[in-house]
């Protein structure tokens, strides 16, 4: 038996993948929660052998929740299930340590088999967001323009980001006008958003 943790905040959806899974015979959901920080704490409860992980959650975001339950229970495998199919969410997931990435509308045969897979080693990847993640390819970014895109991301002023990374203002200036001609944005939020989006951040 593959027992299953559920992780989404939409009640609805959470339900209804519980629903599907459970019809079949090998699958057992042992929890559910609809914030990301509850992740672990019911993990560490039920020992799931693979938990289900939505990406947009209140409290802890699902790719910061599955770098914390691999960390604290190596032995749960991580399955992000998520409406958002977005090639940064992919190389992100990964990289915090997720065996695998479909989207929601992945019809619940497919899902089951994903989940089978997953809990026996093997990684599962939405074959066309793969594909368009190779496609948006490694991040022409640098260290310091990542950095001061990421600090850009909560709307703050040039003063705020470069008080925040303890720069100049006008390196930070320097850094964002760069990053917003290496992703072919118009303004600093448009380079952030483009840049999160292919995985850049």
């Amino acid at each position: 038996m593959i027992k299953l943790l559920l992780a989404d905040d939409q009640a609805l959806v959470r339900g209804a993948l519980a629903a599907l899974l459970s019809l079949e015979p090998d699958l057992e959901v042992v929890a559910e929660v609809g914030r990301g920080d509850e992740v672990v704490d019911a993990a560490r409860r039920t020992r799931p052998d693979v938990a289900l992980v939505d990406v947009e959650m209140p409290g802890l975001d699902g790719i910061a929740a599955t770098a914390a339950l691999r960390a604290a229970l190596p032995a749960c495998r991580v399955l992000v299930v998520t409406t958002f199919g977005r090639p940064g969410y992919l190389r992100r997931a990964m990289a915090a340590g997720a065996s695998g990435f479909v989207v929601k509308d992945t019809p619940a045969r497919q899902l089951a088999d994903a989940v089978r897979r997953v809990a026996s080693g093997l990684r599962v990847v939405d074959p066309g967001l793969a594909a368009e993640t190779l496609a948006s390819g490694d991040s022409p970014l640098t260290q310091r323009e990542t950095d001061v895109l990421r600090a850009a991301r909560d709307g703050g002023t040039v003063a705020d980001v470069a008080a925040t990374l303890s720069l100049s203002e006008g390196t930070v200036r320097n850094h964002l006008s760069a990053a917003i001609g290496k992703t072919g944005a118009r303004t600093r939020a448009e380079a952030v958003r483009l840049a999160d989006e292919r995985g850049w951040l």
